[in-house]
């Protein structure tokens, strides 16, 4: 008997699903193409939806879909890199862009636009924003932001009138003391962030730098990541923020965070995961921004959420080009697609999505708008490494976390790794 993804999915549960999940459609194909992506139950839903849809209107195509979740993705991707034996089309992070890209991984699409690849209503800038060398090696497929969601009961609840938008440093903080001592103890103001790196680049961003200069060296001072581990350090003293213990538990999933749990009032993600946030709990999920500096320059930045990438690896070209082609221009895919991946660059595809926003959705994109004029400039991509130097902030950080080091002896010693990281890569 024949299986399909319904099938397989019926016998070993959804959660077995995420490892690497063939479609057998009912016809054999002559032809296969793999997609690999990180996800999480929302998106990896939607995204083998599209693929039922892709293989309805293209049956000599099989496609088969991998997703994993952030923390094993790029280790997977690695070594698949390494061995030659990368998916066709790839989800593809700005941070990792360059890299891949300079190793030969990702191949150019310039040839095919406009011969399989219709960018004809696609947005400039965040096109712009997929090439490397003066070509394009990644199709954006949803832009958004940092973002600090938040449970709006909680908030109503503890009297929090806060403007989240527009709020410092200290306003968080006082937030997270208020919550805290509202609820007896039983809910701290927000998960301990000081190990996420985007949170800390938003943190030297705000005084002034970006973590990495134009030729790829730190940029970033000790006295940057030693202010931002401090201010954590002092709200975990003051009992404000979750245990270490679950802070330690690195890449965590989503439904494991404190907001989906519960624990606390408020996390730290990107703007295209409110959706998948708000799919795990009932209370309302609001956006607030990264606290600011006073006075200081702006943390965030707008950036595309993911990319799609066609890689060196891939056999069947053609029909690569066309499921990715389907991921921004078909209507019933994007209309699947809906936010979960961030804002499309496709004019036509925003404005047809517009009238059946969900809450959350419609969340997500106010929460754009409103951010417009209070983000600075995206950020070059980082440097060859800069994986490592991820691998080792959170590494290091962890001993801040666990009194084993102060911020300021711990700030030293990671930057000094981190150049000799980017060093090393060069």
């Amino acid at each position: 008997m024949k299986m399909n993804r319904r099938t397989v999915l019926g016998g070993i549960g959804a959660a077995a699903a995420a490892s690497a999940l063939p479609f057998l459609p009912a016809m054999a194909a002559d032809r296969s193409i793999r997609h690999f992506w990180w996800g999480n139950p929302e998106r990896d839903k939607r995204t083998f939806a599209v693929i039922d849809v892709f293989q309805k209107n293209h049956p000599e195509i099989e496609v088969s879909g991998e997703t994993i979740g952030w923390g094993d993705y790029w280790t997977k991707m690695a070594t698949q890199t390494a061995g030659r034996n990368m998916a066709d089309l790839v989800q593809m992070d700005y941070r990792f862009l360059f890299e891949y890209v300079r190793r030969g991984a990702l191949k150019s699409l310039d040839d095919h636009i406009g011969k399989g690849l219709d960018l004809s209503n696609f947005d400039k800038g965040p096109l712009s924003g997929g090439m490397v060398d003066g070509k394009l090696y990644a199709l954006n497929i949803g832009s958004n932001s940092q973002v600090i969601p938040y449970n709006t009961r909680i908030f109503e609840e503890a009297g929090i009138d806060a403007d989240v938008i527009n709020w410092t440093r200290d306003d968080f903080a006082g937030v997270c003391e208020k919550i805290t001592s509202h609820s007896g103890g039983a809910i701290k103001g927000s998960d301990d962030l000081s190990l996420f790196i985007e949170n800390c680049e938003a943190w030297i961003r705000q005084n002034g730098r970006n973590f990495y200069d134009e030729e790829g060296n730190v940029q970033a001072t000790a006295e940057d990541v030693a202010g931002f581990w401090q201010f954590w350090t002092d709200l975990r003293e003051a009992g404000v923020v979750r245990g270490k213990d679950k802070t330690l538990i690195l890449d965590a999933p989503m439904a494991e965070s404190g907001l989906i749990t519960g624990e606390s009032a408020m996390v730290l993600y990107w703007s295209n995961q409110l959706v998948g946030l708000q799919s795990l709990t009932k209370d309302k999920v609001g956006a607030a921004m990264i606290p600011h500096k006073p006075g200081g320059a702006f943390g965030q930045f707008i950036k595309p959420s993911m990319f799609m990438a066609l890689t060196r690896d891939a056999k069947d070209v053609d029909g690569a080009v066309a499921y990715m082609n389907d991921w921004i221009n078909e209507p019933e895919t994007t209309a699947i697609l809906g936010l979960e991946r961030g804002i499309p660059a496709n004019a036509n595809v925003r404005a047809a999505l517009a009238p059946n926003f969900s809450e959350v959705e419609r969340e997500s994109v106010d929460y754009f708008n409103a951010i417009q004029d209070k983000v600075g400039a995206l950020p070059l991509p980082a440097p060859k490494g800069a994986g490592e130097v991820r691998d080792a902030y959170m590494r290091i950080g962890s001993d801040v976390v666990l009194g084993n080091m102060t911020s300021q002896d711990a700030a030293a010693i990671f930057i000094e790794d981190a150049q000799s990281i980017v060093d090393r890569a060069r």
